[in-house]
């Protein structure tokens, strides 16, 4: 059984990130980013229409935390703490030690390895702080990019998980990742 604490808020950095927690000052970027056709072209969601929405957004991300129900970084450049994009775990089931991770990140930071960084981090956390068990990840079928993030970072096609999680087979799997085992 899981027993989570993210207070303090867990901050991450990388060699060129900060992960940190969102702000109401972050309202304008979610919106950009949840609002951006190419960002949500593999994201099963309704775009954001307005800043209050995003600023809403950040508030019910916020109290999730508070709640220990799930985690969510912003992603910025450790020069420039403006929000590039998230990163997050939800979906925690804690009997189960199993969490859902989650990710985006605009198209002018994409391709420069910058979600491999991140993922690489919180990965790490989740299995060393958070105690998890295994992690999965949900992604469309074509979203190649997202895929081979996941098969780089040794998450593979659960099947088993497909059929007893996804409605539209023809859209989406799942990937897993187990938590490694230490000799």
């Amino acid at each position: 059984m899981l027993n989570l604490n993210f207070s303090p808020f867990p901050g991450l950095i990388t060699a060129r990130l900060a992960l940190r927690q969102l702000t109401p000052t972050d309202a304008p970027e979610i919106f950009l980013l949840r609002s951006n056709g190419e960002v949500n072209k593999f994201i099963d969601r309704p775009k954001t229409a307005t800043i209050d929405e995003a600023a809403q957004f950040i508030r019910t991300i916020n109290d999730g935390i508070i709640k220990n129900e799930s985690v969510y970084w912003a992603i910025s450049l450790k020069s420039e703490p403006k929000l590039i994009g998230t990163i997050c775990y939800w979906n925690i089931d804690k009997e189960k030690q199993h969490a859902e991770i989650g990710y985006e990140l605009h198209p002018a930071f994409q391709g420069k390895g910058m979600m491999q960084e991140a993922i690489q981090e919180v990965i790490n956390f989740g299995f060393v702080n958070m105690h998890l068990e295994t992690i999965t990840a949900f992604s469309r079928y074509d979203n190649k990019n997202s895929i081979k993030l996941l098969k780089k970072n040794n998450f593979s096609r659960d099947e088993r998980l497909d059929q007893e999680m996804i409605q539209d087979l023809n859209t989406y799997v799942v990937y897993s990742l187990l938590k490694p085992v230490i000799p």
